[in-house]
């Protein structure tokens, strides 16, 4: 398969892995790996390249960092790729190349030097990634807290995944309760891995922080109510209604606290600032400090950071 030709199955595997008009990092790093695995072996058999099960691609977690190092990628870029998306993409592009048969009858330097450069196209969509801005946010000083906190909603839209909401509340509620240990958990973590019961346990009550609201956490709720824990569930303000008729569906209405997260934000920047004797975009400033440090902890994404101007 002649250089070009291969460089164009790359592209246009990727374009036809978009999703809601984005191509996931996972997708990326999944195409790496297999052409990766090509390189070392040509043609490949599906279990050169799947686990047992089918439902991971070999490489993609605990060598993936050093399959991206070698061509140059550094390890902020991704932890793993192994979401089942990143499984189906793989074989997508292996059938695309048919497990490498053609490429197998060319000539071993040719080969190689066709499928570097069909990485090449791949390293430079996470490099493009990797050169993403923090979200940038222009606080008016006129206007309230909850507006400022509005526009960082309204910025990440898109780009979040739930995560900055998720730090921002994780920061709130550290800088309300200093002398606590508010755990910082990376958006991806499910509930299961971490063994946690909500997104933050503070004293008796549980949080609950989402971009979405859906029956999946209405039930998470339920359960904190029934283990004599106060739910606490914390979305945009445009989805309170939303998460309150799931509520009452599920029959937990009265015994929980849906919370709009603007007015969440911007009542602790009021409370903190009376407190501390200082002026709300100073202390909003400094519950971003704690998110940006947050986010540096856990998240590969530090595009997720974000910068009051």
């Amino acid at each position: 398969m002649p250089e070009l030709d291969l460089k164009k199955v790359v592209r246009t595997w990727l374009e036809s892995c978009k999703r809601k008009g984005q191509i996931s990092r996972n997708t990326v790093a999944v195409g790496i790996v297999v052409l990766d695995h090509l390189r070392k072996k040509c043609p490949l058999t599906r279990g050169d390249v799947f686990s047992e099960t089918g439902s991971e691609v070999k490489g993609a977690r605990s060598g993936l960092h050093a399959i991206l190092r070698e061509y140059g990628i550094p390890e902020t870029f991704l932890k793993e790729a192994t979401t089942r998306q990143a499984s189906h993409d793989a074989e997508r592009l292996l059938d695309r190349l048919e497990f490498g048969k053609t490429l197998g009858r060319t000539e071993s330097e040719t080969r190689d030097r066709a499928l570097k450069a069909a990485i090449e196209v791949l390293r430079n969509r996470a490099y493009d990634w990797l050169k993403r801005q923090n979200l940038k946010i222009s606080c008016d000083r006129q206007f309230s807290p909850s507006v400022w906190v509005h526009s960082i909603l309204r910025e990440a839209e898109g780009r979040s995944g739930g995560r900055v909401e998720q730090h921002l509340v994780g920061a709130k509620l550290q800088k309300r309760h200093p002398h606590k240990s508010v755990p910082n958990y990376p958006g991806h973590a499910g509930d299961l891995q971490t063994g946690r019961q909500a997104d933050f346990d503070v004293d008796k009550i549980s949080y609950h922080v989402t971009a979405t609201p859906s029956r999946a956490v209405i039930q998470k709720c339920k359960t904190n109510a029934e283990s004599n824990r106060h739910p606490v569930l914390v979305v945009p303000r445009e989805k309170v209604p939303n998460a309150r008729v799931l509520a009452e569906d599920e029959g937990i209405g009265n015994r929980l606290t849906i919370l709009g997260l603007e007015d969440f934000m911007a009542a602790n920047v009021i409370e903190i600032s009376v407190e501390q004797g200082t002026d709300f975009f100073a202390t909003l400033r400094e519950i971003i400090e704690e998110y940006n440090r947050r986010v540096e902890e856990v998240e590969t994404d530090l595009a997720l950071k974000i910068e009051l101007q």
